[in-house]
């Protein structure tokens, strides 16, 4: 697998913010292409109570009240991982999955994922077509007009939103708020949620679909006790589904959608013609 690399405007000797951009985006890259990483994904087998064939992996398998449930005789001495770590080793034909646990099945991996109380198997296998295919990932250079100074404010503590995924299911969220967005030519808002201690944003704007993927990712930091946030654009970033048809991202909720062109950050997947 090859990788494009970097044009000199990311050389890590021009200054701090370009060499800060250049080690955020080789991690991305580093990450999506590993042999478990993103474009590793080959199926998410959506699970019932009924224990069931799966294509592509051994046994019958079914959701339980305590996880994800794997019965056949190839279990036997296998290992299973939690976080990436193995935490024990398979004694017998039968294997409860639960949260953040993966089993090691020769080269590939079988994991645990839920989504609304829905369990799914998933496969992560090295020799995915998506992952030999993949040579990294295109963005625009990084340019300091995009760190955006925003305000952020609560949502009310019963506010609710609805979230549609790419595959069409459609759940509840609860917003953290919103930020207003100061660009120098007037306001723009965004919806955020929390997550890991943070906020995270779903997004398209003037580029989706054309010079980008159709929707992306922003991350920034809690807000300060005063309510300001500074967004990087610079560091916005492409959805799982991107990488392998097997996910299942969420879309940008309504007023999510910015009237202009964010030319910053991942543009979408360089692949092997």
């Amino acid at each position: 697998m090859t990788f494009v690399a970097l044009p000199d405007a990311f050389d890590s000797s021009t200054d701090t913010f370009t060499s800060d951009w250049a080690a955020w985006h080789e991690a991305r890259e580093r990450g999506t292409s590993s042999p478990f990483g993103l474009a590793s994904l080959v199926a998410t087998h959506w699970l019932t109570g009924a224990s069931e064939e799966l294509d592509g992996v051994f046994g019958t398998w079914h959701a339980g009240l305590d996880g994800i449930i794997g019965e056949g005789r190839e279990l036997e001495g296998l290992t299973v991982l939690q976080g990436g770590r193995p935490v024990r080793v398979i004694s017998g034909n039968t294997v409860t999955l639960t949260s953040g646990q993966d089993i090691e099945w020769g080269d590939r991996r079988l994991r645990y994922f839920e989504r609304d109380g829905a369990l799914a198997l998933r496969i992560l296998d090295p020799e995915a077509p998506t992952r030999a295919r993949l040579r990294g990932i295109d963005v625009f250079e990084p340019d300091p007009q995009w760190v955006i100074e925003g305000s952020f404010s609560p949502a009310a503590p019963d506010s609710r939103m609805e979230i549609t995924a790419i595959d069409g299911h459609v759940s509840d969220d609860t917003p953290a708020g919103t930020l207003a967005l100061a660009f120098p030519d007037g306001l723009e808002t965004l919806t955020v949620v929390r997550e890991r201690g943070a906020l995270h944003a779903v997004f398209a704007d003037g580029t989706s679909g054309t010079e980008t993927y159709r929707f992306r990712f922003i991350d920034m930091p809690s807000p300060d006790a005063d309510g300001s946030v500074v967004v990087d654009f610079n560091r916005s970033y492409l959805p799982p589904c991107v990488f392998s048809d097997f996910y299942v991202c969420p879309l940008p909720p309504a007023g999510n959608r910015l009237s202009r062109a964010i030319r910053a950050g991942e543009k979408n997947v360089l692949l092997d013609s």
